[in-house]
């Protein structure tokens, strides 16, 4: 009997808390909001104007640099395009053009990556303003066990990694892995 009772108030606390929500990351936190940085994967369009030899599209490589002619390699891995474009302009200046005019646009965006309970999981490409919800469609959808509610995600920004709960309506960033997890009952 002490048994049957037991496991009856085992199976009550897991009903409950499985009812209970964690709340998303907080929409004011950086692991949310900010601009977009450039990390490893993204494809940069670099318009120099009036130096068409320098206009390409270029690759933030393994290290974090991405390499022009002229300057040679630059530091990408963590910056904005902005901030980005500030560098390039520098060292332009400061040796071979005088008041260069850089731009700096992202070409495609380093993939995402989706795991646990859907049908297909994986990289994807990532397409500004994904959803959790957007992600997991494109990851052909949740399986039977799913839990359709909360997702877990883990974020790297300037060197730390971030890790939290996200609804599916919340969105994601390019290189992010979405996990979904698997529901009690």
């Amino acid at each position: 009997m002490n048994f049957v009772r037991f496991l009856a108030i085992v199976v009550l606390v897991c009903l409950l808390a499985s009812c209970q929500q964690r709340p998303p990351l907080a929409t004011g936190s950086p692991t949310i909001e900010g601009p977009y940085r450039l990390d490893t994967g993204d494809q940069l369009r670099i318009v120099v104007y009036g130096q068409s030899e320098l206009t390409n599209i270029y690759a933030i490589d393994q290290a974090g640099y991405v390499s022009l002619p002229l300057i040679g390699e630059v530091a990408a891995r963590g910056a904005s395009t902005a901030e980005l474009e500030g560098s390039i302009e520098a060292a332009l200046a400061s040796r071979f053009v005088r008041d260069p005019d850089v731009t700096v646009e992202v070409a495609s965006y380093r993939p995402f990556f989706i795991l646990g309970e859907v049908n297909t999981p994986g990289q994807y490409p990532y397409v500004p303003g994904m959803t959790v919800e957007n992600a997991v469609a494109v990851a052909g959808g949740f399986t039977p066990r799913a839990n359709e509610r909360v997702m877990r995600l883990s974020r790297q920004l300037d060197g730390v990694l971030y890790e939290g709960r996200l609804a599916v309506t919340e969105p994601i960033r390019a290189g992010d892995t979405v996990y979904v997890g698997e529901r009690l009952f």
